[in-house]
């Protein structure tokens, strides 16, 4: 998905806020072909490691109740680990995933 794509959806995002250190995320399609053109098996495109973040939350609060903002922002493409997601169906077609923000492994800088 594009970043300039993403103020469009964000509107889309109004109705499911994350709480807390939650974010968003939109996991990236699965990678059919290579730059060579070698065909991928169906087995490793089940396992999706990117996502570009749609929402985040405002952030977890420490033992003294300052509030840590969160370290991504809306349009950041970002590394995932395996597990540990909350899937959500906001329509048929679309299926976003909220991760806690000390899950994401990476914020890739490109």
């Amino acid at each position: 998905m594009a970043a300039a794509a993403i103020p469009k959806v964000a509107a889309q995002f109004k109705k499911i806020a994350p709480m807390a250190n939650r974010v968003l995320i939109k996991k990236a399609d699965p990678v059919t072909q290579t730059k060579g053109g070698i065909v991928l098996p169906d087995q490793t495109k089940t396992r999706i490691h990117r996502g570009i973040v749609m929402a985040v939350g405002p952030g977890a609060r420490n033992d003294s109740g300052e509030q840590i903002p969160v370290q991504v922002k809306p349009g950041d493409e970002v590394l995932l680990p395996d597990y540990g997601a909350a899937k959500v169906e906001l329509d048929k077609d679309e299926v976003y995933f909220i991760y806690r923000e000390t899950d994401i492994l990476a914020k890739i800088n490109e």
